[in-house]
């Protein structure tokens, strides 16, 4: 049996969706089926990078990773949004017991990546997921000189988003999806790999 791992993110500029795509990648390496989803911007003149969730997607998924720009040291409107929309789920406990994780991007080294991240992780404890980080056991995550936390992948785009991601960064983003997808195929089907 195929594990599904959701992967759902707000990206206004495209740096969260970068982080995504890679996260994605490290998910199959692993043997997973990668679900890339976004949520519904607020300005209807802005068009997603993947399709926008449904209520089902959300429901069936096995693991979810969540992702959204640094806003003031918070998740963006739209991620948020789409949480206070999500009490039937809630209610319902579908989400319960399932593996989560959490990845964002800001402009500046201190722009609050941690903070994000952290705040992130308050829905899915009300969700009664399971979160995962990155271990130290990631060497990349003790030589990073931009992105990457153990509370989950980052990057510093620049404030003109002009940064590329940094070798680290992307190695921290395989690795990350890798991690959940493992740990999702071992809770599901009982055998580690």
């Amino acid at each position: 049996m195929t594990v599904k791992v959701l992967i759902l993110y707000y990206s206004k500029h495209g740096s969260v969706a970068k982080l995504a795509d890679k996260i994605a990648i490290g998910v199959q390496q692993a043997g997973a089926e990668a679900i890339l989803r976004s949520v519904q911007p607020l300005d209807p003149a802005e068009q997603p990078h993947h399709p926008v969730i449904s209520e089902q997607e959300l429901i069936e998924c096995d693991a979810l990773i969540v992702g959204s720009p640094v806003r003031f040291g918070v998740m963006a409107a739209p991620l948020k949004a789409f949480w206070d929309q999500t009490s039937q789920a809630w209610i319902r406990g579908n989400l319960i017991d399932k593996p989560a994780g959490v990845f964002t991007s800001s402009g500046s080294m201190h722009g609050g990546n941690e903070s994000t991240l952290l705040g992130m992780m308050l829905p899915l404890l009300h969700h009664g997921m399971l979160l995962c980080g990155l271990p130290y056991s990631e060497p990349a995550l003790n030589q990073t000189n931009q992105g990457g936390t153990p509370y989950g992948p980052s990057h510093v785009s620049g404030m003109t988003g002009d940064k590329t991601f940094s070798r680290d960064e992307q190695t921290l983003c395989l690795a990350f999806g890798q991690r959940i997808a493992r740990i999702t195929q071992q809770l599901t089907t009982g055998v580690s790999r």
